[in-house]
């Protein structure tokens, strides 16, 4: 049985744009060093540096903040799905 993952599915669902490994490489900094700081597991820093995370806490939200000395808004970005097939409100 061989299991694939639609990768552009993914993309369309996906209306936050997470930029965390860009805001990380600016500070010339490392997951690892992120993972120590925050407390929060290398694989959940991962899955956020690579982009694979469905979902964050707002716990850890919080602690990248104050590791990174950022605000939410410079890790996530809304990008409104432009789907035109979806009703006005």
């Amino acid at each position: 049985m061989t299991f694939q993952y639609n990768l552009a599915a993914k993309e369309h669902d996906v209306m936050i744009k997470n930029s965390v490994s860009r805001r990380i490489g600016e500070l010339r900094l490392n997951q690892a060093w992120l993972s120590r700081k925050t407390g929060i597991r290398k694989a959940t820093i991962w899955e956020l540096y690579n982009d694979m995370a469905k979902g964050i806490s707002f716990a850890h939200m919080d602690a990248i903040c104050k590791a990174l000395n950022c605000d939410v808004s410079d890790l996530f970005e809304y990008v409104p799905d432009e789907d035109p097939q979806q009703p006005e409100t």
